[in-house]
């Protein structure tokens, strides 16, 4: 990995993160809830339990349940106010894109067969967009599920917990030449390459997405970008769990202990 003094536009390093934060509990009618910051990137995300399951999932041998991700962007989450989908009539395809990406995120690290006949969702809104929200999404995600599924364990909505690891996400580019770790707008805007990697606790892939915006790139950078984004999410499933922990203090501790990994 390359490594200089070159200090970003916002005083970090290229492989410095920007302040993460997960503040639980943010949303009291949520069965799990968090408010998460990427910097100046703010997200909520709510995990909501309800027994019952696609029509197509009814019949599954053994039963299966299911997860399932919604995400928006609020009207005043950007600078120019961005249309709701009520209003236009029906979702950009950018939103159903990272919407599916969350789900299969989640789903990745899950066994379905331990949630029968359930479906776990989880609803993602901007409240403040500045580079990274699907990235905020799926970390705050995890967090606010975890949580959701402690809940439903202490309640008896649940019998078992169906993750079998972590995930997070976080951006990485190329920008006037450097890669970098966690973008905001500024640099993601005139990125030459564009990335988002998902990533689980254990450090296996979920997903990588890479895209040269009107440039290319070569394996060599590749792997720098990989390289920079399994630290930054290191870090960020530290984060994740201490929230989760910290989140969880009141529960029994037998419940506790199945609702983390």
């Amino acid at each position: 990995m390359q490594e200089d003094d070159f200090i970003r536009s916002d005083g970090r390093k290229p492989n410095e993160l920007r302040k993460i934060e997960f503040e639980t509990g943010i949303a009291a009618n949520a069965t799990g809830s968090v408010l998460v910051s990427f910097g100046n990137t703010k997200v909520i995300c709510a995990a909501c339990v309800e027994k019952k399951v696609p029509s197509w999932l009814k019949s599954a041998v053994p039963p299966k349940g299911w997860i399932s991700a919604e995400y928006s962007m609020l009207p005043y989450s950007t600078l120019s106010r961005k249309q709701r989908a009520s209003s236009s009539g029906k979702q950009d395809g950018r939103s159903v894109e990272i919407q599916r990406l969350i789900g299969r995120s989640l789903r990745a690290i899950a066994d379905l067969e331990k949630i029968p006949e359930t479906t776990l969702w989880l609803d993602c809104d901007v409240l403040q967009a500045d580079g990274g929200t699907r990235t905020a999404s799926i970390s705050g995600a995890y967090v606010a599920a975890k949580i959701a599924v402690a809940k439903a364990l202490s309640e008896g909505t649940l019998d078992a917990d169906p993750f079998t690891d972590s995930v997070a996400a976080v951006s990485v580019g190329i920008h006037n030449g450097r890669c970098l770790l966690d973008l905001p707008y500024s640099e993601d805007v005139d990125a030459e390459v564009d990335s988002n990697i998902v990533m689980t606790g254990s450090g296996k892939f979920v997903e990588i997405q890479s895209t040269g915006e009107e440039s290319t790139f070569d394996s060599g950078q590749l792997l720098e970008l990989i390289s920079l984004a399994k630290s930054g999410i290191e870090k960020i499933s530290a984060l994740q769990q201490e929230a989760i922990n910290k989140a969880l203090e009141n529960f029994p501790s037998q419940k506790k202990e199945q609702a983390t990994v």
